[in-house]
């Protein structure tokens, strides 16, 4: 399609120009305070400028002495903030590589919780997390 530009010089843009432009390589570069960090859930929102994703952690803390509460700490790992068409972009990644997942190992399923029986007057294990899954 060609153009006119103010000075009266034609701008083109043929196909045989498309295909003289270069092309691009990403090199991915990790800094040498690079961190990785391993999540168990997420939690997050939006905004009309961008989402935010926060990655966290849970640890069972000490039942109350009444035996009626377990605590679980959540702790919040880290925070990406993304773009509306970032987080698109995020979302058709996901999706292919659960895709790819699933047809390797098979479906991603859910495991089911079941609330286990207290032994009356056992130990309890250390080694257990106190019905937290």
């Amino acid at each position: 399609m060609d153009t006119e530009k103010n000075e009266g010089d034609k701008m083109t843009d043929k196909p045989e120009e498309i295909k003289k432009k270069k092309n691009v390589r990403i090199e991915l570069h990790k800094p040498d305070d690079f961190k990785q960090v391993y999540s168990i859930g997420a939690v997050g929102g939006h905004s009309p400028y961008d989402f935010r994703i926060g990655f966290y952690n849970d640890m069972p803390m000490a039942v109350s002495k009444k035996g009626d509460e377990q605590v679980i700490q959540r702790r919040l790992e880290t925070e990406v903030i993304l773009s509306p068409l970032a987080t698109v972009e995020l979302v058709r990644w996901l999706n292919q590589h659960i895709q790819n997942y699933e047809a390797t190992f098979g479906p991603i399923t859910k495991p089911q919780v079941g609330i286990k029986a207290k032994k009356p007057d056992a130990v309890q294990d250390s080694t257990e997390l106190q019905g937290y899954m």
